[in-house]
């Protein structure tokens, strides 16, 4: 029998979590030999480093996503569990081959990358994405891949670096609504990172960006985020349930019921978003390989 993990004992916020939020233990052979094959190769997922409730099902299914550029950021946004700080080593430049074997063992058709924000470097750390995508493609035959990158401080230098060598999918999360910038995601700004995506979607990539939802932004605010995906040509976007990973960060203020969030499916898509994965445990990366 499969135990089930009730998220609400392990963080104990103020408001239990509804059942709709229970998710299993990872398990199974499938799990154990991913996380045998990314501590082999040295490397860091954004599965475990940000602690996603997805990671037991993806893992069992053979699916991860790897996070390149090390595992400190330089950014400290106040939802997120990645350790924050001034990284002590240059680029590693023996990341992408090892993300490269770690695909080829698992057998991967579609490799999702991340990353975390490198705001101490000029490029801030773009090379490695597109030394990634490179070897990638010259190791397994029609893989695609979906690269989750940062907004490198909106020097677009460092962006074209990324597109000259580019994904299947280039995907660069909103996060939340505008006006709750400032508390959520204080060294990130609204409209540069929709300029982001415009100038991908300008060269002919496809693009993806993906919010959480529970901060207390107002629905009318979630449609206006979804009209201004559609008037940047956005391709995918992903709603997802904002889960606090720890006392220190951002508390809950709402758990939001299915029902809205097949709603957000159905408005996003209607306002021209061709498509909207929506729903509580929706993560950024969640069935990724359908959006390709």
């Amino acid at each position: 029998m499969i135990k089930e993990l009730n998220v609400v004992d392990r963080n104990e916020t103020t408001q239990r979590r509804p059942d709709w939020l229970r998710v299993k233990l990872p398990s199974g052979e499938k799990f154990k030999e991913v996380s045998e094959t990314i501590q082999d190769n040295s490397l860091n997922t954004v599965c475990s480093e940000a602690r996603c409730p997805n990671m037991g099902e993806c893992w069992g299914n053979g699916t991860a996503t790897f996070m390149i550029l090390g595992d400190v950021c330089t950014r400290s946004c106040s939802f997120c569990a990645v350790k924050t700080g001034r990284p002590v080593q240059g680029l590693d430049w023996d990341e992408p081959r090892r993300v490269t074997d770690a695909a080829k063992k698992m057998d991967l058709k579609h490799v999702v990358l991340t990353s975390v924000n490198r705001d101490e470097r000029e490029d801030g750390g773009a090379p490695i994405f597109a030394e990634t995508h490179r070897q990638l493609r010259e190791a397994i035959d029609g893989v695609t891949i979906e690269s989750l990158i940062p907004d490198f401080r909106g020097v677009w230098e460092a962006l074209q670096i990324v597109i000259d060598t580019p994904p299947d999918v280039l995907s660069h999360n909103l996060e939340t609504v505008p006006d709750l910038y400032r508390t959520i995601r204080p060294q990130a700004k609204y409209e540069r990172s929709l300029e982001l995506l415009q100038r991908c979607k300008d060269q002919g990539l496809r693009t993806k960006t993906g919010i959480m939802v529970g901060f207390g932004e107002k629905r009318e605010q979630v449609i206006e985020l979804m009209k201004d995906c559609v008037d940047h040509q956005v391709d995918v976007l992903t709603i997802g349930q904002y889960m606090q990973p720890t006392k220190m960060h951002q508390p809950v203020k709402e758990w939001v019921h299915p029902d809205q969030f097949a709603e957000y499916k159905e408005i996003g898509e209607e306002l021209g978003i061709e498509h909207v994965e929506s729903g509580p445990l929706v993560r950024s990366s969640y069935h990724a390989e359908k959006h390709v």
